[in-house]
């Protein structure tokens, strides 16, 4: 118990943002301006440094994702677990709102019908939603698949994409995917990520908008 140290509440997120700040120096790693509270944040919910090199932004992504909250965009997410974590205050300050279509009986009816998974068919009901989306994504490569699907026919292009899904089937190549579009985005190459990671980029972008 001697090694236990005693942290107010309030300050447990102000120190672990402190110890990770101090790692990132003696790992050597300088994080860009702008892509750095986003990154800290995942550091910070996964205790994963590898997400400093993984994380990948394409051009302006962060003022991007701002600048769509504050015009009132809505997130979309792959998971309850995703749609739970985000917080939603800010985001309703500006007139979004979240969404998973996940576990919706229609959604689950086609998906069987059409022997696809839940994931593919939520993108196609979140296409519908009459307004830019930020697809927060991080459970289902079939998600991203089938947003890249719907943008190469034409028919849906997404404001943003957060490609952060986690496993071993199809995941890398997914990921691949959306970083070859000229959708803006915030991807993880590899296989790591999830529901927790997808929630932690979209809560650093708000948090910085909620100052």
């Amino acid at each position: 118990m001697d090694e236990i140290e005693f942290v107010l509440p309030e300050e447990i997120e102000k120190r672990s943002f402190a110890i990770i700040s101090r790692e990132l120096r003696e790992r050597k790693i300088e994080l860009k301006p702008e892509q750095e509270m986003v990154i800290k944040r995942v550091i910070h919910t996964s205790a994963d440094f590898e997400y400093a090199n993984t994380l990948t932004f394409s051009p302006g992504a962060v003022e991007k994702a701002k600048e769509l909250i504050q015009n009132g965009a809505d997130i979309v997410t792959d998971t309850n677990m995703g749609l739970a974590g985000i917080n939603k205050t800010v985001l309703a300050r500006y007139g979004g709102s979240v969404h998973c279509f996940m576990a919706e009986k229609e959604v689950a009816e086609l998906a069987k019908r059409r022997r696809i998974t839940r994931a593919a068919v939520s993108m196609e009901m979140a296409a519908k939603i009459e307004k830019p989306v930020i697809f927060a994504i991080g459970n289902a490569p079939t998600a991203l698949i089938r947003l890249y699907e719907m943008m190469t026919d034409g028919t849906f292009r997404p404001a943003f994409i957060i490609g952060v899904p986690v496993g071993f089937v199809n995941v890398e190549a997914a990921k691949e995917l959306i970083l070859g579009t000229e959708v803006p985005f915030i991807v993880n190459r590899g296989r790591k990520g999830g529901s927790n990671v997808a929630a932690a980029v979209c809560n650093a972008i708000l948090y910085e908008l909620g100052r």
